[in-house]
């Protein structure tokens, strides 16, 4: 298929997190390898895991470099050419304690200081068997982005009227790869 063509919501988005090694060199085909077709191994060490009920996804991809500077006596401030800091994501999940718990595999990954290779797929309709695998996804148009980052903390909220809430942050490793399509 190609990139979305149209205006929609993008409702059926979907992260996954690689657990293979993260290439030497960030390349389309390099990144897309730790997803393999099948969603099973690629090799050993080469699975990788959805991110599943997300509740919100944030902005995705490279944020400005741009700073503002007071100058004095004028009303506003000036904008320049700086350098950006590398960002965070933090994923609003409707939270299921037994995906995240302690000896899962996200779960383990919480914390655990290892830079990952993450996906980003923004679907605007669903796939033919919804999942996180490229032979599906292909099947409706999707825009996919890469980068490589650690997932830094889990933070639950308990909810007492609504659905049990979690923040995932993921700080951002590399730069942001992508928008690629299968």
């Amino acid at each position: 298929m190609a990139h979305i063509s149209s205006i929609g919501a993008g409702l059926y988005s979907d992260m996954a997190v690689a657990a293979g090694n993260v290439p030497g060199t960030l390349t389309e085909s390099a990144v897309k390898a730790l997803f393999p077709v099948d969603g099973a191994s690629a090799g050993e060490g080469f699975d990788y895991f959805r991110v599943t009920d997300v509740r919100e996804f944030p902005a995705m991809g490279t944020p400005p470099n741009i700073v503002n500077v007071p100058v004095y006596g004028q009303a506003s401030s000036q904008q320049i050419q700086g350098q950006s800091d590398a960002p965070s994501i933090e994923l609003q999940l409707n939270y299921v304690a037994s995906d995240w718990a302690d000896g899962t595999d996200l779960g383990d990954m919480v914390g655990d200081g290892m830079s990952r290779v993450f996906r980003f797929t923004l679907l605007n309709s669903k796939p033919t068997l919804y999942g996180s695998v490229a032979a599906e996804l292909g099947a409706v148009e999707n825009s996919q982005y890469y980068w490589v980052g650690k997932i830094e903390a889990l933070q639950v909220t308990p909810n007492l009227t609504d659905a049990n809430t979690a923040t995932v942050t993921i700080t951002i490793q590399s730069d942001f790869l992508g928008a690629f399509t299968d």
